[in-house]
C-alpha cells in the first residue's frame, strides 16, 4: 500500500513538473507569430480607375452609393481627387488611402 502511494505521488509530481516546464516552450511560438504579424506585408493596392463596384465596396466605409460615385467620376489622375471632387468625405478617404492607387492608362 505504501509503495502504491509513493508511486502515485511520484507520478503526480512528475506530471506537474512536465506541465510547468512545457509552459514557456508553448508560449514561444505565439510570441514569434506576433512578431511576424507586425512585420510589413505587401498589400495589393486597388486601382480606383479600373476596380469593379464589388471591389470598391470591399473597402472600409465604401458602400453602394460611394462605389457608384467613384465609378462615375473616372478617370482619376490622383487618388486624393476623391476628396477634392467631393466623391467621398475626408474621414472615409483616410480609411482607404493606404489601400488604393490610381494607375494611368
Amino acid at each position: 500500500m505504501k509503495v502504491r502511494l509513493i508511486s502515485l505521488t511520484f507520478f503526480s509530481v512528475l506530471i506537474l513538473a512536465a506541465f510547468s516546464v512545457s509552459g514557456p516552450w508553448h508560449a514561444a511560438p505565439l510570441a514569434l507569430g506576433a512578431e511576424k504579424a507586425k512585420s510589413p506585408q505587401k498589400v495589393k493596392l486597388l486601382d480606383i480607375n479600373s476596380a469593379t463596384e464589388e471591389q470598391l465596396r470591399a473597402l472600409p466605409g465604401i458602400g453602394n452609393a460611394y462605389s457608384n460615385e467613384i465609378i462615375k467620376g473616372r478617370p482619376y489622375k490622383r487618388k486624393d481627387e476623391l476628396v477634392k471632387m467631393k466623391i467621398v468625405p475626408q474621414a472615409t478617404y483616410d480609411k482607404i488611402k493606404d489601400q488604393i492607387v490610381v494607375k494611368q492608362k
